[in-house]
């Protein structure tokens, strides 16, 4: 095989009277216009509403590419487009090849006779995905969320990028992902498929190799398995035919294990077709020897819906994944093993790819096999219907194929599903009554996808919708089966201990808004723009009132804050006490739910959102709060009136032992009464050690907005967890100025920060004004006489500081600050 790399320079211009301009590939066209000055930066103040232009112009590609004899005497010659976003027309050597309609799709055309030795050219034609879905749209309107443009589902592009409630509308195209040529003689492989037997401390490999063989010669199929410990096992076999087995056993294999029960260890897998010593095609692939599904049984409370993962249910722990930006040419390798490393950090071992964004690149998939996040896949479906003509059904069946067979191998993927909220918003969100379009729906993820995921992945569980029952328009949001969206905490006004009404069996979508910090803010905004209630703050802020929805909850939870700083450092409060408040809980009764992944991890611009990192990196409150309550080891807290039953849930393989300690303390911390009980929690459960009574002592309201309980859970002589609570609203509680005192410290590769306040402290809450960094936690509470001791790695921080650059530049407060 030889290949002719397309990617690097190329030209671009808007047909409708442009001027050429350089142009990156992989890219797109809103990258390349940014970058020639001719559009300003789309997520600054409201620069959305004037880039939008952009997208009405039709644009082209061109460049030059030579090819050898060597290349034109092979006998299959493909072009390869892994990703053109959306709707082109290929022309090789003024020649059209091909016209595309599918951002999610690979394609690969056949070009060997438009080819000439030396000089060729490659232009592709994009054109507006904007004038298209509104076309369509006029001709056949079809229902869609109103979030986004009209008409977006009749497209097979990235539904996020016609606006979303978290996102703005750039409706980007261009050539996104790699572009290439590859020849072939005698024969290719076609396909790779690899199946997986566990038994008896052995794991038998069969690899089911396809090989496209036109010359119908007899080819050398050799497969080789390289073990985490460099061990190597090879074996192969004489074959000219297309459909091939080759079985390898593993003894004693290194299984795979999500983040918190075992180790990620990984195998590579090369697969070789050779003809008298000479390699003419070969694939290689990295994966996790498990068994990994998705257990449904009837039970007491309804049917069970958890990962079982070597034969272990465990309870899913993480956040919803949307892409990482509008403008996807800035996307790199680094950025995402940044993300996925800031989801290890804050002990995940789940995420799920929703269905509005994008398939993505191989390489989020490596870091999730590499760190241990097991991936829920939606397929690219999200809050529409859709028109199922002949045409459009056989595109999105190549579409599953494509995606199928690219991500099937990956050890974290744990199972695809159907489509966002599709089932429950035919449902329950008043769809317009349309008997075809609700026939399609059945069509599509309930027998066309299912199939072609029996037909190329059987081993991976399918799951129709987000959530759902099961399929067949079956009550989707069942609280007793399947996977559950909850939006009353948020949507419906509703307090945050209503989720502790609910005892679903896998919540896969539930949020809370909080704006981003200072710092995020000014990236987009003038000063006299930081008002939350401003036309650009709101212009950031996708979700119509919702600004004034976080008011409504603050005024509930807290004090009006002193001023615009404050009041974003409250907002993040709000949303990390409330999904602190569902996971607990839903942790507090594993084995009836067994999975919390709360909306949403990540942004793609600078907004005000569900997300507990934003678009620059930075973790807000929640993302430091989930450290803590998505702990291998939980103490959790459940407070009713005066009494507080402690609940410890170990998520490990193992037996955890320790003490639980706890001491109720007035707002100076002065310890009123304690104690501390022994504890010892089975694996992979959760069980309630301890309820306190204290309505002797907390006898009126008065006492109540004095005092507080802290509690911990002591293992090894370490806390593995700790926490305070309340016995009233923190807008009632009488604080003390805790007057926070910090001391660094300079260790080499990083910076320790002792933390000691003078009273109780809750949200204790650090941060550098003129850089970032990542501290080791954030957000805490500290009682008199506690030492924090909190570091900064050195390599976190944006630019190079000095110990005395660092101490001058670090602030400290508490929700004692905010008014």
């Amino acid at each position: 095989m030889q290949k002719v790399v397309l990617n690097g320079k190329w030209k671009m211009r808007k047909i409708q009277g442009g001027e050429w301009i350089d142009a990156q590939v992989p890219g797109s066209v809103y990258y390349d216009l940014l970058n020639a000055g001719l559009i300003e930066d789309p997520f600054y103040r409201d620069n959305e509403d004037k880039t939008i232009e952009a997208a009405y112009y039709d644009y082209e590609y061109e460049r030059e590419f030579f090819i050898t004899s060597d290349i034109l005497e092979q006998d299959r010659i493909f072009l390869c487009c892994e990703g053109l976003d959306t709707i082109s027309c290929i022309y090789i050597n003024d020649k059209e090849i091909a016209r595309t309609c599918n951002m999610h799709r690979t394609y690969e055309f056949d070009i060997k006779q438009v080819l000439n030795e030396g000089k060729n050219s490659i232009k592709i034609i994009f054109y507006s995905p904007v004038k298209y879905i509104e076309e369509k749209d006029r001709q056949n309107p079809i229902w869609s969320t109103n979030i986004a443009m009209k008409g977006f589902s009749h497209l097979r592009k990235a539904h996020y990028m016609f606006g979303w409630d978290w996102g703005p509308k750039v409706p980007d195209m261009g050539i996104w992902r790699d572009i290439y040529i590859k020849a072939f003689s005698i024969a290719r492989i076609d396909d790779v498929y690899i199946t997986q037997n566990h038994k008896d401390k052995k794991v038998s490999l069969n690899i089911r190799a396809r090989i496209q063989n036109w010359s119908n010669q007899e080819l050398e199929l050799e497969v080789s398995v390289l073990s985490p410990q460099g061990e190597l096992i090879k074996s192969s076999i004489n074959t000219s035919q297309y459909e091939n087995n080759v079985h390898i056993d593993i003894h004693n294999p290194k299984l795979w294990w999500p983040n918190g029960y075992g180790e990620q260890h990984l195998y590579k897998v090369e697969v070789v077709v050779q003809k008298e010593g000479k390699i003419i095609d070969n694939v290689s692939y990295k994966i996790g020897l498990r068994t990994l599904t998705v257990r449904r049984e009837k039970d007491q409370w309804g049917e069970s819906f958890e990962f079982n993962v070597n034969g272990v249910s465990i309870f899913a722990m993480g956040a919803d994944y949307i892409p990482e930006d509008n403008i996807l040419a800035r996307c790199t390798p680094e950025k995402t093993e940044k993300l996925i490393k800031d989801c290890i950090d804050a002990n995940f071992n789940c995420v799920r790819v929703w269905g509005g964004g994008i398939y993505p690149w191989d390489y989020f998939y490596d870091l999730c096999d590499r760190y241990g996040l097991v991936v829920w896949q939606d397929f690219l479906y999200a809050c529409a219907t859709y028109d199922l003509n002949d045409e459009f059904k056989e595109n999105i069946i190549k579409e599953t194929e494509d995606n199928v067979r690219r991500l099937r191998h990956h050890a974290s993927l744990g199972l695809w599903c159907g489509n966002n909220e599709m089932e429950w918003a035919w449902v329950e969100w008043g769809l317009p009554n349309n008997p075809k379009l609700k026939t399609d729906y059945i069509k599509m993820f309930e027998v066309y996808i299912p199939e072609v995921v029996k037909e190329h992945d059987p081993n991976t569980f399918y799951w129709p919708a987000s959530p759902s029952s099961g399929g067949g328009f079956d009550n989707p949001n069942d609280e007793n089966r399947g996977d559950v969206h909850y939006w009353d905490v948020w949507h419906g006004l509703k307090p945050f201990t209503d989720y502790r009404k609910f005892y679903f069996r896998f919540c896969s979508e539930f949020g809370f808004q909080s704006f981003p910090c200072l710092k995020t803010v000014e990236s987009f905004t003038l000063p006299k723009d930081r008002n939350i209630f401003s036309y650009v703050m709101e212009k950031h802020q996708k979700n119509g009132t919702a600004n004034g929805r976080i008011m409504f909850y603050l005024s509930d939870y807290f004090l009006y804050p002193k001023d615009f700083d404050s009041l974003l450092y409250t907002s993040q409060l709000l949303q990390a006490e409330a999904i602190k408040y569902g996971v607990e809980h839903w942790r507090r009764n594993r084995g009836r739910c067994m999975g919390a992944i709360y909306w949403q991890l990540n942004d793609c611009w600078p907004v005000a959102s569900w997300a507990s990192i934003d678009s620059f990196g930075r973790w807000k409150a929640l993302h430091y709060f989930a450290k803590r309550f998505f702990a291998p080891v939980l103490l959790s807290a459940c407070e009713t009136d005066t009494s507080v039953a402690l609940h410890l849930s170990n998520e490990t393989l193992k037996t955890v032992k320790g003490t639980i300690k706890w001491a109720l303390r007035d707002n100076f911390s002065n310890i009123i009464t304690e104690g501390s009980k022994e504890a010892e929690v089975p694996a992979l459960s959760s069980v309630l050690c301890e309820t306190l009574e204290f309505d002797n002592i907390l006898s009126d309201d008065k006492i109540k907005r004095k005092t507080y309980l802290e509690y911990s859970f002591v293992c090894d002589g370490v806390d593995a967890s700790r926490g305070t609570v309340l016995f009233c609203r923190p807008k009632h509680f009488e604080f003390i100025d805790p007057e926070i005192k910090i001391d660094v410290c300079d260790e080499n590769d990083k910076f320790v920060v002792t933390v000691s306040p003078q009273a109780y402290a809750k949200y204790v809450e650090l941060d550098l004004r003129d850089s970032d960094c990542r501290f080791s936690d954030n957000y805490f509470d500290l009682s008199k006489g506690e030492n924090r001791q909190i570091y900064v790695m050195k390599e976190t921080l944006s630019r190079k500081l000095s110990k005395n650059e660092f101490e001058s530049s670090l602030t400290v407060r508490s929700i004692f600050d905010i008014v």
